[in-house]
């Protein structure tokens, strides 16, 4: 029965005095213990508690003992709490202990328990296995590989129908059988019962019998004689066990060598800039380089297609922190800088990001960095692409881009970003540093000390912040090693921005040089989470480490890089204190500041303890060997120095301050703790008992090794260092990324594992996958488990807080996916599985990588005359203690083997490569109440040696060395069988290669083996009475490592070729020396140089133990010591591969571009073959300048290689010139270390191809639309399968041509005349299908996806599979539908497209090279590149083509003797050919080479100005054609559309080399870039690559039959070739080739229109499908255009732009072919656009009148077409318009050329008065309007502009009325209609023009009238400008107003006069006439009353 016990003995350390209880729960039940009444300080229980348990104990478990304060009244209260994990109690089955209890607040209190737990388990063992660990088979040490992990541990199978019948028990029987000596079997009993098993509701338990058998001869070796594990690395990686850590192979550091980068931008146009009437330039600047692009007047919506590229050569970290900003500028002229519209940043690391390395055609949004609340100002399209070495970009076919721009849909943005960002403040808040180093020289600081009198800090830091292109700075604080700053720096950007790190620096403030101290990166990407549940930046307040140069200060500091970030940090420099927020601006709030200047502002001082809780730090190293010690520092004594920040540093650690600081309490005074370890050494007693900590091993000299290394004497007596530090307690932050480091590395070394089971072709690699990911869900849910355990620990951070919770997710979902994941992975898609896995570690890698740095890493430096030599940085996470075993450092109590280098540039190149000293170092750091841990993990066997004088704390005291007085001895056997593919270190382009095995303190030497780079050693080094420290049962697991170094021999001293590491298999001597583990299999190690691989090392290693009886006892080591090469042993038998008989037959065909040899040409070569000692040696060629072809084509020879083809040798090719007198010089040479492609395989005589029943008919459909790549009917030989193939006939394009007729009404578009299409419409049409193809396979691959994820989820919820059938067609359904709605949008839609394309016959547009598509032409014959000279180092493998020398051409065939006798028995067998039959003779033949070169795009800029003037040359052998001439002025993406013919004779002349070179009227031309092209391959390959065949046959019109041989005489050619009967033509259109029958079309139409009869088309039919002919068939090469990249040897790997173009060649014994056909560029038809501005309504009134105010405009309305604004035109002035309308009757006129196919305008002009020629442009056809308002003493205003691109322009409305905004707003909505259709157009169009806010206005509209006529129809019927003759317009019928008052004043006045004033003055003058009349009235009334009275 399994029980848990736990024993309570007491609590001590309590506070008061009264009664206290205990509770104790696990698994959820919990126990009471008794109360103890009445005590003081310690409470004693003494009380057992037992738990009887059903399921075994869970390493994850947990306990937990309360302890209360007992009240009989009240509640209890609780004290504290103690909570444990049980793991170690699951291993170990009893543990005691006495730890602290936590309170609520989770901060640990005084107060202590003691308890005692054991663990009983069901067998009375316990610890056996744990859960994580189920495999530790030794079978991994033979290197056999270990199946899936829980197939046979855990007792579960995937076995696919295992056979239920039998039991696992009796399979365990015969395992048991064979595997003798494998303690897995031990394992087998104790499978756990299910309850527990965290896998159940699995499959059954049973395992296949067969299986098992097979899996446990396997671990038994008796498999396959020489199964090797090719563990490459990993077999020193995998089984590593307790004690021992896995070394890291790649030495050199590689991130601060300077790499070349080209950066492409083009800028294609502008959109919706805000502004009006602007003159805008673009502005492209990347880091300090700025370039412009052409202004474009008045417009804005600018179109420039302008292409840029900057290039570089700086390190990939200072690259891809480089900002690309993109500024619009306008009206900038040489005298003003202009002003800025927008600017738009992202670094350049975000463009290497995005797949490709690029942005294509995305829309940039502008904003104003000095208004954040204003928005857009403008959109700018543009490319831009990031190219490295060896990057090519593939870019989108440039051919017409007509697609309509969705700007919306096409942001430059990367994926998954917002498209609105916001703009956010980033404050950095920067509190204060410590430990900064001293920055002036002694003799400084004692000037300043005279001059001043006081003592002060050397040296005046301040911060500075680098973010997206800006940079804020603290103050600096003036002379202080602990500046407090308490500062916020503060940027403000948009939100996500796309600057992925932000730079912190410190810095010292100087006059002279101001230089950085130390500098941190931070990632937002690791400080922030995108995620639905995701976080905004954050971080800290933290403590970041900073690194750099070594401490001591000199003026001129060789590593100043380091300091400023670049390369790998080899010293402690300082730590800043600091925390990052970012806030989201609400930018409509009113009191925002709206600049984004970096503003900097104080901030509050941060407590102490928000960092963490200070802790004491006890770190403990022991050097346990010091070998392979440098010579050049052999002869010194030598110490090693181990520094954790300044602690432990005693040359130039701490810089004292000068203020005397009061001592603090809890030693968070570090500078105190320093000094105190500053002036401590090992003598000096202690102080109050502290500890003192010794920081470096005594001084030692050096005792040599071998030539090269010395060793320290370290043998019984290792030397000890321990060092105590005082650091916040982050631990937990270490722990969780431990956890996950773990996780990582044991799925790295599973992927490893299934690669190499993959690469070698063993059984099952599926399983092996299914386990790693198993693994992976079991680690995944351990994380879960345990990082959930301290969420409210001192100290955390919101970004620790928010990022453990994002991990737990991530993991959480990573653990799901992979146990779904598990349940598919079948055999035939592990590749694709294992690449999402491959996702699933690099998500792990980024998980784990903290951003919170807490203690920073430890350096081992290896001092010498008290100067530092080499280092070794060791990340402190690794070495860190933890109860949990998961959460310790992966190298913590474990002995690591550390390999020193040299620090900084020092360390690059050769220097890096070798080691400065090797060390097996044991570290352990931990807390000081661990402190008892720290020796746990040494090798067994020792004794401690204590400082002397060390007083009463003596058990406390570390060791300062270890004694060890256990030692065995062994001898150690090194069988060294061969290496392959070594560096080549002479300038033959050979080695001299030696290897040297050093094995601790020994060393020896294989011989010498000349002039190759694929040594076959074959020798035994055995290493005599090795001694190792330590207990005989420990080395066993954990032997130390084997160090291999390869060297060349050279006179004087030999160079280093790599180095690799490997582990020896251990026989103890009273183990049995045989089968599973011995003799050990050959394994291949990867051998390294710096970082990168160079070649591979074959060999075994085992290590046997010397027991009483000496070396007699340990096997023998038979096989005679060869006499002639003196006494070396070869590798004995059992262990050297088993060998078979195999023939090589080689093909000699030819040496191709031998260049000279020490000055003098190679005449008569030789080629010599060797593999495995034998080989065979060519014809001689007498004269290779007359033929360099061989005259003897086949030879062979015989030779014994190895079964397994895995270990086959390399086989060597070399060429040498026979020079007189029998002298030999070497050319140059080629290795071939894949034989395996070469192997002959018997065709398959039962396979369908082979068909003996009846025939097949073989009908050909009519082709989809898209093209799926590579899909092939598979027909089978008996069925009667009908294919249909069908050519358009006649028949059915008539009927098409009667259905168009009917449907004219519809469609505008009619049948193409066959006179006006020319080779170009065949090649657009072409185009539009690629791209259509591309998009048609991402659909496909989207919905592929699509499928899978059902697929997924389906399996995980376990549906049936008709459901899925049903579900599949439904998302097909939906899939459909959202594409077609994505896409409704576009003018090309596929579909559409295909009902109005008209049926033009196409070619086919490769976006590549041909050779890629067809396998470089290599059908039958291979190229050999044979090098000579050094390979280069490092990263520069790419100038690998500067040592070839020239080419070999020829073939290998390799096969087991005996050969069956089938083959040979075939008819016509030519014994001489061997395996090569029907191969063509090599004499020499004439050829008529035909290049044919369409256009170049995206060329590398030659000139200042961003251009080039590019034309062509081509040269074949000695013929040069240059096309001078004809060079095309300021171009990049120049049409050529030129054909080329030249003469040439195979071979002399087979390389066919195509340059572009920049034309340059003074000085030679440039070369841009070159392609070559191997014409010889090409010539003889199957595929058929002489002359393309074309879809279509016909003998006239654009796409006339170019080959001189027709089509049938082809096929009977090809039937002759292939030995197959020659084609019948039957009746009705049949043709019988083979036994296949294919059916066509039969009648064609001559030049005349006549009708008859052929075969040819018939016999087209057969060659497009040539490959569905059995055994004979391959797809032959069609009529095409290839695209090829142009390369410049001066920038290697770097593309300099493309070329499109296709070579044809023709036999000169056959017909002359025709004439080339002409593909010159399509000249511009000649139009010209007549615009009749009829009248304008509605026009803004912008004047008032001076007399009246009254408003009014002077209209007129100006016109060009886009880039002529220099020809554009205006009306008359309608002045004084009162309403807004105005009339004109006015005509422009603009002639212009276009390219119909393209859509463009083209127009040549002169770029500037300087410019030698016209430069040629192509815009899109766009005519601007405008509408002004004249004024003439002032400038003139705008009011409002309207653009027509002539292609697509909404229909004007009828009357003006009917005309609004809306005709803009919703161009896309509203149907389009294209001028070159319609003609001549009439309507009203609206003028818009933006207001402050930026909405779109109406200001205008006009009715216009646009008539297109060709340039002849304008000759026939002419017109006038304006209102002129001929044809004039009559004049407007304006109103009386539009007139100049200054011009007729009187008529003027009348005007204001009588308009406005009309009835004013008739009531005035009619009021007159009353008063008047008055007046009179009463003026004459008394005078006739007085007439009247007196009646005169």
């Amino acid at each position: 029965m399994m029980s848990l016990m736990v024993h309570l003995k007491s609590v001590a350390n309590l506070r008061g005095k009264g009664d206290r209880i205990a509770k104790v729960t696990f698994r959820g039940l919990s126990f009471y213990s008794h109360v103890a009444a009445n005590c003081e300080e310690v409470a004693h229980f003494n009380e057992t508690f037992r738990w009887p348990i059903a399921s075994s104990l869970d390493g994850g478990e947990m306990l937990e003992v309360q302890v209360y304060n007992y009240s009989k009244v009240f509640t209890n209260r609780l004290v504290g709490t103690f909570c444990m994990v049980l793991q170690k109690v699951a291993e170990e089955g009893q543990l005691e202990l006495t730890d602290t209890l936590l309170d609520d607040n989770n901060t640990s209190i005084n107060t202590s328990v003691t308890i005692e737990i054991r663990y009983q388990s069901m067998d009375g063992t316990v610890g056996m296995w744990r859960n994580g660990e189920l495999l530790d088979v030794p079978d991994d040490r033979d290197g056999v590989f270990s199946f899936e992990t829980e197939s046979l541990l855990s007792g579960q199978s995937h076995g696919s129908g295992a056979s239920a019948g039998r039991s696992l028990q009796g399979s365990i029987a015969t395992f048991r059988k064979a595997a003798r000596g494998v303690s897995s079997v031990m394992k087998l009993g104790k499978i756990k019962s299910s309850k527990d098993d965290p896998r159940k509701g699995d499959e059954p338990a049973v395992l296949d019998m067969v299986d098992l058998d097979r899996r446990a001869m396997r671990l038994a070796g008796m498999l396959e004689p020489d199964a090797i594990s090719l563990a490459s690395v990993t077999a020193v990686t995998t089984n590593i066990s307790n004690k021992r850590s896995k070394p890291d192979i790649k030495m050199e550091p590689s991130s601060g060598r300077p790499v070349d980068y080209q950066i492409n931008v083009t800028i294609v146009e502008a959109r919706q800039l805000i502004g009006l009437n602007m003159d805008p330039v673009v502005c492209v600047e990347i880091g300090e380089e700025k370039k412009y692009t052409s202004m474009k007047e008045s417009t804005n919506c600018p179109y420039y297609n302008e292409y840029f590229v900057f290039d570089f050569h700086v390190p990939p970290d200072v690259m891809f922190d480089k900002i690309i900003k993109l500024s619009v500028i306008h009206s900038k002229n040489l005298l003003r800088s202009g002003t800025l519209v927008g600017t738009f940043k992202m670094d350049v690391g975000t463009v290497y990001s995005q797949p490709e390395h690029q942005f294509y055609h995305k829309w940039a949004i502008l904003s104003d960095p000095d208004d954040i609340t204003a928005g857009c100002k403008g959109y700018l399209k543009c490319d831009i692409a990031v190219v490295g070495k060896g990057d090519n970009i593939k870019t989108p076919h440039k051919a017409n881009e007509t697609d309509e721009d969705d700007i919306e849909g096409n942001l430059l943005l990367p994926e998954g970003f917002p498209a609105e960002r916001q703009w956010a403040r980033f404050y950095v808040k920067i509190h204060r540093a410590e430990g900064l180093p001293k920055m002036n020289t002694n003799i400084m600081a004692n000037v300043k000390k005279a001059l001043i009198g006081e003592n002060r800090d050397l040296v005046d830091p301040y911060v500075q912040v680098h973010f997206s292109g800006q940079r804020g700075k603290t103050s600096v604080q003036k002379s202080s090693y602990e500046p407090i700053w308490n500062e916020q720096v503060i940027f403000t950007e948009l939100f996500p921005p796309l600057c992925k790190r932000m730079k912190v620096q410190i810095r010292d403030s100087d006059k002279v040089n101001d230089v950085a101290i130390g500098t941190h990166f931070i990632d937002l990407r690791k400080i922030s989470n995108d995620g639905d549940k995701g976080f905004l930046p954050t971080l800290g307040p933290a403590w970041v480490n900073m690194y750099g140069s070594t401490r001591q200060y000199t003026l001129m500091d060789e590593h100043q890089d380091l300091n400023d970030g670049l390369g790998e940090g080899v010293s402690f420099r300082a730590r800043l204190l600091l925390s990052i927020a970012v806030e989201i601006l609400d930018t409509t709030s009113p009191e925002i500041i709206s600049s984004t200047d970096v503003q900097v502002e104080s901030v509050s001082n941060i407590s102490e303890s928000a960092t963490g809780k200070m802790e004491e730090f006890f770190l403990f190293g022991a050097f346990l060997e010091a070998t392979m010690i440098d010579r050049k520092i052999g002869d010194k004594s030598t110490t090693f120095e181990i520094t954790i920040g300044n602690y432990g540093n005693q040359i130039d650690g701490t810089s004292k301050p000068s203020l005397s600081k009061k001592k603090k309490k809890d030693g968070e005074s570090e500078e105190e703790e320093n000094e105190l370890i500053q002036n401590s050494s090992d003598e000096e007693a202690e102080e109050e008992g502290d500890l003192v900590s010794v920081s470096s091993t005594p001084l030692m000299r050096p005792v040599i090794t071998d030539r090269n290394y010395f060793h320290l004497p370290y043998f019984e007596k290792k030397p000890c260092v321990y060092i105590r530090s005082w650091w916040q307690d982050q631990r937990r932050r270490f722990y969780n990324s431990n956890i996950m480091d773990k996780i990582a590395d044991k799925l790295e070394e599973g992927l490893n594992d299934v690669q190499e089971i993959i690469k070698t072709e063993k059984a099952f690699p599926e399983r092996r996958l299914r386990g790693v990911l198993e693994e992976l869900s079991i680690g995944c849910s351990r994380f879960v488990n345990l990082a959930n355990k301290d969420i409210n620990q001192a100290g955390r951070t919101k970004l620790d807080r928010e990022r453990l919770k994002s991990c737990m997710r991530e993991m959480d979902n990573m653990g799901q996916q992979a146990k779904q994941m598990r349940t598919q992975v079948k055999k035939n898609i592990v590749k694709e599985k294992l690449k999402l896995v491959q996702n699933f570690l690099q998500r792990l890698r980024f998980l784990a990588d903290e951003p919170q740095h807490s203690i920073p890493d430890v350096f081992v430096w290896m001092m010498s005359n008290n100067k530092r030599i080499a280092y070794a940085r060791i990340p402190s996470k690794d070495i860190l203690y933890s109860v949990m075993d998961e959460e310790t450092g992966k190298d913590c109590g474990k002995v690591k083997a550390v390999f020193l280098k040299l620090p900084g540039k020092k360390g690059f190149g050769q220097a890096g490569w070798t080691v400065q000293a090797k060390l097996e170092l044991y570290l352990w750091l931990g807390l000081n109440k661990h402190k008892k841990e720290f020796l746990s993990g040494l090798p067994n066997g020792f004794e401690e040696v204590k400082v002397a004088k060390a007083g009463p704390s003596l058990h406390s005291t570390p060791p300062v060395s270890l004694v060890y007085d256990m030692k065995q001895v062994f001898q150690l056997r090194a069988h060294m069988y061969q290496a392959r593919s070594l560096f080549a270190a002479d300038n033959s382009g050979l080695s001299d290669p030696f290897a040297r095995v050093f094995f601790s303190t020994h060393s020896q030497v294989t011989e010498i083996l000349s002039e190759t780079l694929c040594p076959t050693w074959d020798q035994l080094l055995v290493f005599d009475n090795v001694e190792l420290f330590g207990e005989a049962s420990e080395l066993r697991d954990d032997p130390p490592i084997i160090v291999v170094e390869i060297y060349d021999q050279d006179t004087g001293k030999a160079e280093f070729i790599g180095r690799t590491f490997a582990k020896p298999t251990i026989k103890m001597c009273d183990e049995h020396y045989g089968p599973p583990r011995f003799p050990p299999q050959l394994e291949y190690y990867q051998i390294y140089r710096g970082n990168c691989t160079a070649g591979e090392l074959l060999a075994a290693f085992e290590l046997l133990q010397i027991g009483q009886g000496g070396t007699a006892d340990l096997p023998p080591l038979e096989g005679p010591t060869d006499s002639e090469r003196g006494p070396i042993v070869p590798v004995p038998l059992g262990i050297r591969p088993v060998l078979s008989r195999y023939r090589i037959e080689v093909l000699f065909w030819g040496l191709r571009d031998l260049k000279r040899i020490n000055l003098a040409q190679v005449d008569r070569p030789r080629v010599d073959i060797e593999c495995a000692g034998r080989g065979v040696q060519s014809a001689l060629i007498q004269n290779y300048k007359k033929n360099p072809n061989f005259s003897t084509l086949v030879k062979w020879f015989e030779v014994d290689l190895p079964e397994n083809e895995l270990l086959h040798p390399p086989l060597n090719i070399r060429v040498v010139d026979c020079r007189a007198f029998g002298r030999n010089t070497l050319v140059g040479s080629h290795a071939v270390t894949c034989l395996r492609r070469f192997i002959y395989c018997a065709p398959d005589k039962s396979s369908n191809n082979w068909g003996s029943a009846g025939d097949i008919i073989v009908n050909l459909e009519p082709e989809p639309a898209v093209r799926k790549m590579d899909t092939f009917v598979k027909l089978d030989a008996t069925s009667d399968a009908v294919v249909k193939v069908d050519m358009i006939e006649e028949e059915s394009d008539k009927e098409k041509k009667k259905k168009k007729k009917k449907k004219k009404g519809v469609e505008e578009e009619e049948e193409p005349d066959e006179s006006l299409l020319d080779w170009w419409s065949k090649y657009f049409a072409s185009i539009e299908t690629l791209k259509e193809t591309l998009r048609a396979q991402e659909e496909a691959q989207a919905e592929a996806e699509e499928r899978e994820d059902l697929e997924i989820a389906i399996e995980a919820a376990d549906i049936k599979s008709d459901d899925l059938v049903r579900k599949g067609s439904r998302t097909k359904d939906k899939f459909k539908k959202s594409s077609k709605d994505k896409r409704k949008g576009h003018a090309l839609d596929g579909a559409e497209i295909r009902t109005t394309k008209a049926k033009v016959d196409e070619l086919l547009v490769y976006n590549k090279e041909l050779e890629t598509e067809y396998g470089n032409f290599e059908d039958w014959l291979h190229t050999f590149n044979l090098y000579r000279g050094k390979a280069g180092d490092d990263d520069e493998h790419a100038q690998d083509d500067d040592r070839i020398v020239g080419r070999f051409k020829g073939s290998l065939c390799m096969y087991k003797l005996p050969l069956s006798e089938e083959i040979t028995r075939d008819a016509g067998f030519d014994p001489n050919m061997g395996m090569f039959q029907s191969i063509p003779h090599n004499d020499p033949i004439n050829v008529l080479v035909r290049v044919y070169v369409v256009r170049a795009t995206d060329l590398h800029p030659a000139d200042i100005n961003g251009k080039a003037d590019p034309y062509i040359v081509i040269k074949l052998g000695k013929t040069e054609v240059k096309d001078k001439e004809n060079y095309i002025s300021k171009q990049l993406n120049p049409v050529f559309g030129k054909s080329f013919d030249i003469e040439a004779t195979f071979p002399m002349k087979s390389m066919l080399t195509v340059s572009v070179y920049d034309w340059d009227l003074v000085g030679t031309d440039d070369l841009i870039g070159e392609t070559k092209i191997d014409l010889e391959n090409r010539f003889y390959s199957k595929y058929r690559a002489t002359c393309g065949i074309s879809s279509s046959y016909s003998v006239h019109g654009y796409n006339v039959w170019r080959d001189p041989l027709k089509p049938s005489q082809i096929l009977a050619k090809l039937c002759k070739e292939g030995k197959i009967d020659p084609p019948q033509y039957g009746p009705g259109g049949k043709v019988k080739v083979a036994k296949r029958i294919f059916i066509g079309p039969t009648v064609m139409e001559d030049e005349n229109g006549l009708k008859k009869q052929t075969e040819e088309h018939l016999a087209l039919t057969v060659l497009n499908h040539w490959e569905e002919v059995p055994r004979v068939g391959c797809r032959l090469v069609p009529e095409h255009v290839e695209t090829r990249p142009l390369l410049n040897p001066d920038k290697p790997g770097i593309e300099q732009g493309r070329i499109e173009m296709w070579v044809d060649m023709f036999p000169m014994d056959m017909p002359a072919p025709g004439p080339a056909i002409d593909i010159s560029p399509r000249k511009p038809k000649r139009y010209e656009l007549r615009v009749i501005i009829w009248n304008t309504d509605e026009v803004t009134l912008e004047d008032d009148d001076y007399f009246t105010g009254e408003k009014s405009s002077d209209i007129f309305v100006r016109g060009w077409l886009k880039g002529q604004q220099e020809d554009r035109q205006d009306t008359d002035v309608h002045y004084h318009s009162l309403t807004g309308e105005g009339n004109f009757n006015w005509r422009f006129v603009f002639p212009f050329d276009y390219l119909m196919a393209e859509e463009k305008i083209v127009i040549s002009k002169k770029e500037s008065m300087f410019s030698w020629d016209e430069t040629e442009y192509k815009i899109p056809p766009r005519l601007t309007l405008q509408v002004w308002d004249a004024d003439h003493f002032s400038a003139d205003d705008f009011l409002g502009a309207i653009e027509l691109d002539l292609n697509r322009f909404p229909r004007g409305a009828k009357t003006s009325k009917q005309c609004s905004i809306d005709m803009i707003r919703n161009e896309q909505a509203l149907p389009a209609i294209s001028i070159f259709k319609q003609k001549r157009v009439k309507g009203w169009w609206p003028f818009v023009a933006r207001d402050e806010n930026d909405e779109m206005e109406l200001t205008g509209k006009v009715e216009a009238e646009l008539h297109l006529v060709t340039a002849e129809e304008a000759e026939k019927s002419p017109v006038g400008l304006g209102r002129n003759e001929p044809d004039p317009l009559e004049k407007p019928n304006r109103p009386d107003t539009t007139f100049l008052w200054f011009l007729s004043p009187l008529k003027a006045i009348r005007y204001l006069v009588c308009n406005r004033y009309k009835w004013l003055i008739i009531k005035i003058v009619s009021a007159l006439l009353l008063l008047v009349m008055l007046g009179l009235f009463l003026y004459s009334m008394p005078g006739y009353l007085v007439k009247k009275l007196l009646g005169a």
